[in-house]
């Protein structure tokens, strides 16, 4: 599995994402993000384990507490993958949009309309 997949696995529960915009300001220890959640301590630990894993947060011990803190750069492969992504498919519709006003041959090469003139 690449990290983008772990990424997106990641993203794809949405109280992780609620956790992950908890953290986007500010560092946090276990038992804070706990209280915001109707579930246990245990269960928001385990949601912590999973974006760590996937390199969303990152965590820092102290004594017995445990610290979480985002990962900005943890997004960048899912950025790169979104920004190709959303590049050929912009790509995609302008071709389309061409070959309907007829710019483009049915082969996508453009029309030298100068060449029937």
């Amino acid at each position: 599995m690449t990290q983008t997949d772990a990424v997106l696995r990641a993203l794809a529960e949405p109280r992780r994402r609620e956790i992950l915009t908890l953290l986007a300001h500010d560092e946090v220890p276990v038992g804070r993000l706990a209280e915001e959640f109707e579930v246990t301590r245990s269960a928001v630990s385990q949601h912590l384990r999973v974006l760590e894993d996937a390199g969303l947060v990152t965590r820092r011990t102290e004594g017995t507490r445990n610290f979480y803190r985002s990962r900005p750069e943890g997004l960048a492969g899912l950025r790169a993958y979104l920004d190709e992504t959303w590049a050929a498919s912009l790509d995609v519709a302008r071709r389309l949009v061409e070959s309907e006003a007829g710019v483009l041959t049915a082969d996508g090469a453009e029309r030298d309309d100068r060449a029937s003139a």
